[in-house]
């Protein structure tokens, strides 16, 4: 599959049209957009408490991120179709107007029920911002110049981790927790300009055979996503594993499962077309960056309760340690191409994740308790690696196919990646919690042990327990990062194949 003798002289070219003189607008806009989405869960996170002071719904509070999460990841493959199919500049200025009208109604939310339903719609938005970016980026350079637009983007990841948090405080703490919302509106409002102003797609072709969309495919992936992340994400928290609600999802997403690829094998133009997995490089990457999610839990979701309960380190300063991680991460990928011209994507990729396989399997032979500076320096090396591993195989994948396949193949990625995330949270969680349970007796869970330490009310032997849940969850991510070097080894080729610019 690729680009026909009909679309190959419609779609020459993005960069060309746009021109290197708006080019730099262009990639401002594209960065403006990434630091919506990126800048989103991060900044959230701080004001909570502000939000459920005044709003109530501490017992559902969780699904502020859960709910975005969800839609963020559903979407991901129906707009990567989309956007080859019409074009990236009218999936991205919509992404970006749905997510900035979800910000002004989370500003204007008058409970806790409306807030989450407002969250869902940024999420429907922020899929489009991910995906599409990403793709754009590749659109817009030539192969040896993607590494320095796929850093900026990364380095907007790196920033936004840093700042959120600290900016999302401020304004909750001296303004109003709607204005992490409404911050969003005019950082939006320039992006958007810049869109419209300086992007420049290639024309259509007119009057061949009207492009299909494939909605019921689409509608099926967004009903059977949901189901199915709903059921991981909430699973051993609102209700137990073996719950009716638990069983009826999961029983609903396999029955969906089931309906989508019955549409998506008689669909002229699927959502998620076949070759998706049927190419050794797309599938063997997909798997990789699926096991990436898993590996990034690891650090995000645990590191910090580590770092306060075990370290006894002070919430900024437990900050401080996981945010070095995306300091190295951008630096390393910037430099990546230097490394993949010599050796490959494949080895490349290899390289990193074999090295974050024995950063994270380092991680449970820290002393107890230990210093702050032995994770901070884990962390930095870790997110080095990652930073080596994820981004030539971004950058590979996308020089493998022509235009009209590069936003499905790019959200194919994203979207595993994004998937492992979401069922590592749940299985490690599950772990953690295992493992505590173990250690003291069957008496409480992850979340229940980290309040009791905070208020000063837990034992020496409850903080050895935190120590060895968080060990066991890290060897987890040792073991999620062994299997994406196997994928690598086993499946990927020794040369991607590369098309030419």
């Amino acid at each position: 599959m690729g680009e026909t003798s009909e679309t190959r002289p419609a779609i020459r070219d993005t960069a060309e049209r746009t021109g290197t003189d708006r080019r730099g607008a262009v990639v401002a806009a594209l960065m403006l957009a990434m630091g919506l989405a990126a800048l989103d869960s991060t900044i959230v996170s701080t004001a909570v408490p502000q939000i459920v002071g005044d709003l109530g719904g501490f017992s559902v509070f969780s699904w502020l991120f859960s709910g975005y999460l969800l839609a963020v990841t559903v979407t991901l493959p129906v707009y990567g179709k989309i956007s080859d199919t019409f074009g990236r500049k009218p999936v991205l200025i919509a992404g970006t107007v749905l997510f900035l009208l979800g910000s002004l109604l989370c500003a204007l939310a008058w409970n806790m029920a409306a807030l989450i339903a407002f969250r869902i719609v940024q999420g429907l938005g922020g899929g489009a911002l991910q995906g599409t970016v990403q793709t754009l980026a590749a659109d817009l350079y030539p192969l040896k110049e993607r590494p320095k637009i796929q850093a900026k983007i990364s380095t907007v990841w790196a920033t936004s981790a840093v700042a959120g948090p600290a900016l999302g405080g401020v304004l909750a703490a001296y303004a109003d927790w709607r204005w992490i919302f409404l911050i969003n509106l005019p950082l939006g409002a320039v992006a958007l300009w810049l869109l419209a102003r300086h992007l420049h797609e290639p024309q259509r072709r007119t009057g061949g055979p009207r492009p299909r969309t494939d909605w019921a495919g689409a509608l099926t992936v967004f009903a059977c996503g949901g189901a199915l992340l709903t059921a991981v994400v909430q699973g051993g928290v609102a209700w137990s594993w073996l719950s009716w609600p638990s069983i009826t999802l999961l029983g609903t997403g396999l029955v969906l499962v089931v309906a989508f690829v019955a549409i998506e094998r008689r669909a002229a133009e699927p959502i998620i077309p076949g070759w998706v997995w049927r190419r050794r490089t797309i599938a063997a990457v997909n798997l990789a960056l699926g096991a990436l999610g898993f590996v990034m839990v690891a650090p995000t979701v645990f590191l910090p309760t580590y770092a306060q309960s075990v370290l006894g380190l002070a919430p900024i300063a437990a900050g401080f340690v996981l945010s070095v991680w995306t300091l190295s991460w951008p630096v390393s990928a910037a430099l990546s191409q230097h490394v993949y011209r010599r050796i490959g994507f494949r080895n490349t990729a290899m390289l990193g994740i074999g090295t974050a396989t024995l950063i994270l399997a380092a991680f449970p032979l820290l002393p107890y308790p230990g210093e702050a500076w032995q994770p901070t320096l884990l962390m930095l090396l870790l997110g080095a690696a990652l930073g080596i591993f994820q981004l030539p195989l971004i950058v590979g994948v996308q020089s493998t196919v022509g235009w009209a396949e590069r936003g499905t193949a790019t959200a194919s990625i994203l979207f595993c990646r994004q998937t492992g995330q979401t069922v590592g949270a749940a299985i490690f969680g599950a772990v953690a919690n295992g493992v505590l349970a173990a250690r003291l007796g069957g008496a409480g869970d992850l979340d229940a042990v980290t309040h009791a330490l905070d208020a000063g009310a837990a034992s020496e032997h409850v903080r050895r327990a935190v120590a060895d849940a968080v060990h066991a969850v890290y060897l987890g991510a040792a073991v999620a990062a062994a299997l994406a070097f196997l994928a690598l080894l086993l499946l990927a080729p020794r040369r991607f194949p590369v098309l030419k610019d």
